[in-house]
């Protein structure tokens, strides 16, 4: 039987730091990152992509707010906002990958999921948000939205001013999945759980109902992974390894290491919860729920050898 992979594509898979996000920059670096998927669909690989999409929400954000501010149209709610943007990430990543499997003369149907992923609306996460969405404000504009909203804000640490926070939910469940699983397993490539999925819950009536969160990208492609049954879970990020005591004194690289061994380095605070520590979160969450092996390293080791840090 073939191999099944899902690939969490990390945010500079999508635009880097210095840059502002135009489409150019966006479709370039995502031509890069496909580029270095050719080595596992040549090997037969069947392949599940998700990604993040934390600026591009941001940006779809202000755009609402510009165009109620000065032209009276409706804002939208977050889980709205999500959906624009699975579906505008969706088609760059299908686009450049189509142009990059036709240099290399591979012929493989690729395909992009609108995706829901469920969460638990009593999940602790909604008493305590704490994801920044969406512009800065000012103070006084912030508690006006709030008054307005009944918006939560956080100021932001490097006092650029205001930001609206929202919760960051568990996902419980991808109503989907067995769709993925089976168009992934036909040989299709298939994009899904966007920006960790559009969020929604099920109410007491069994009606699904959008909910304005932020679901962790890599923690939505764990739970998708261990469902379709993968065999292996990649999170690509900025760097090749994971370490220990980063950028300190006693540096180590991570290379194979048990789930065991890797949650004790997560209790000991070895990962920052901004970077390093939801991505250990979601690989554990795999290989627990699977028995099958994670890695974590940069687009450019997928595939190689010995590349990255493996969790079994």
């Amino acid at each position: 039987m073939k191999k099944l992979s899902v690939i969490a594509f990390g945010g500079n898979a999508l635009l880097k730091g210095d840059q502002i996000g135009t489409i150019d920059e966006q479709e370039q670096n995502v031509y890069e990152t496909c580029q270095h998927l050719v080595d596992l669909i040549k090997r037969g690989y069947d392949i599940v992509i998700g990604h993040g999409n934390g600026p591009q929400v941001g940006n779809v954000l202000l755009q609402h707010e510009a165009g109620n501010r000065i032209y009276g149209l409706p804002k939208q709610p977050i889980d709205f906002c999500v959906a624009e943007t699975q579906g505008s990430i969706g088609f760059m990543i299908e686009q450049q990958l189509r142009n990059v499997l036709a240099e290399h003369g591979i012929e493989r149907n690729i395909v992009t999921l609108v995706t829901q992923v469920n969460v638990n609306k009593e999940d602790p996460a909604f008493k305590n948000p704490t994801k920044p969405v969406g512009p800065f404000y000012s103070k006084e504009e912030a508690d006006k939205l709030k008054e307005e909203n009944g918006w939560v804000f956080h100021e932001d640490p490097r006092k650029r001013g205001w930001r609206r926070v929202v919760a960051s939910p568990k996902p419980i469940d991808i109503p989907n999945w067995k769709a993925v699983e089976k168009l992934a397993r036909d040989g299709n490539i298939v994009i899904t759980v966007g920006g960790g999925g559009i969020p929604a819950y099920i109410d007491e009536k069994g009606k699904i109902i959008g909910i304005d969160a932020v679901i962790d990208k890599d923690l939505a492609s764990s739970l998708l992974a261990a469902k379709i049954k993968a065999d292996e879970f990649f999170i690509l990020t900025d760097v090749p390894n994971v370490y220990i005591n980063f950028h300190k004194p006693g540096e180590k690289k991570l290379e194979k290491v048990t789930a065991k061994e890797i949650q004790g380095y997560l209790d000991e605070g070895h990962f920052t919860e901004g970077s390093m520590a939801p991505k250990v979160r979601a690989c554990l969450q795999f290989v627990e729920n699977s028995g099958n092996e994670a890695i974590i390293t940069e687009a450019e080791q997928v595939g190689k050898e010995g590349a990255g840090t493996v969790i079994h």
